[in-house]
């Protein structure tokens, strides 16, 4: 595996401090610093960071064990840590296969330890940018049947893209790409009062003045219209939620990152 991307290790990367926020090892100083300032300024951003990871758990054993789901599209994976979708997946279904997406050089030095299956299944990585949805979908080919259902899971990646037109026609380009029957899983970061979100607008302008890649929060209007505006998706119940409370346990409270999971007729 070769990539074009340098490993900067000067400036704080989201996949870094993402990890130092839900307690994993692979980040730097530079990491830390910014993610104490963010959890200072927007303390929940931790329990986001555990709730979105809760969440792809409950979407995956919903879609494995539920919905017979065999196949997922993971795109913007981030560090692998516990519990990733592999590990789910196989875990109930052995023969699972699995492609991760994500185009960060340290996620790529990490990919080894993601590319890992159970014998029955297939676990690979692909080094490409959510921007291309062309090349993902070629690439993702060469490990997944896309005329069987697949699960494309794009937990806290839209975000990065800044522009919500395009992250619309992001999702449109892949989903129309996969058949009947395939699954979309998505979270986001919402500015939302009502749960919390408003906090994100200034956390996230500290982000972008000191971190990488730029980030950006939306309503929950434009978060639903990943959903509403791509052909044949049908939302499955609850809807669009707080990813801390998709099927969770009764009491969850709500963070300021919406989750849905829909299925494509």
């Amino acid at each position: 595996m070769t990539t074009g991307a340098r490993l900067d290790t000067s400036v704080a990367h989201n996949a870094r401090v993402w990890n130092y926020w839900i307690g994993g090892r692979d980040n730097y100083e530079v990491d830390q610093r910014v993610g104490e300032h963010v959890a200072g300024m927007f303390p929940v951003i931790r329990e986001v960071a555990r709730a979105d990871r809760e969440f792809l758990a409950r979407a995956v054993r919903h879609l494995t064990a539920g919905q017979g789901i065999r196949q997922f599209l993971d795109v913007g994976t981030g560090l692998p840590t516990v519990e990733n979708t592999h590990e789910i997946a196989q875990r109930l279904a052995p023969e699972s296969r699995v492609v991760y997406v994500d185009n960060d050089p340290i996620v790529l030095v990490h990919a080894r330890s993601l590319l890992t299956s159970s014998p029955e299944g297939v676990t690979d990585y692909v080094d490409a940018d959510v921007h291309d949805p062309d090349t993902i979908l070629r690439r993702a080919a060469d490990t997944l049947d896309l005329k069987r259902p697949v699960a494309l899971m794009m937990l806290g990646i839209l975000n990065f893209v800044l522009d919500t037109g395009e992250a619309l026609d992001i999702v449109r380009r892949l989903m129309a790409a996969l058949p009947s029957g395939s699954h979309l899983v998505l979270t986001h970061p919402t500015t939302d009062a009502e749960v919390g979100g408003a906090g994100n607008v200034a956390a996230m302008e500290f982000w972008n003045a000191h971190a990488t890649p730029p980030i950006t929060a939306r309503s929950r209007a434009e978060i639903a219209s990943f959903l509403q505006d791509v052909d044949g998706l049908d939302l499955v119940e609850p809807g669009l939620v707080p990813c801390s409370q998709w099927r969770a346990e009764p009491g969850a409270a709500p963070v300021p990152q919406l989750g849905a999971v829909a299925v494509k007729r």
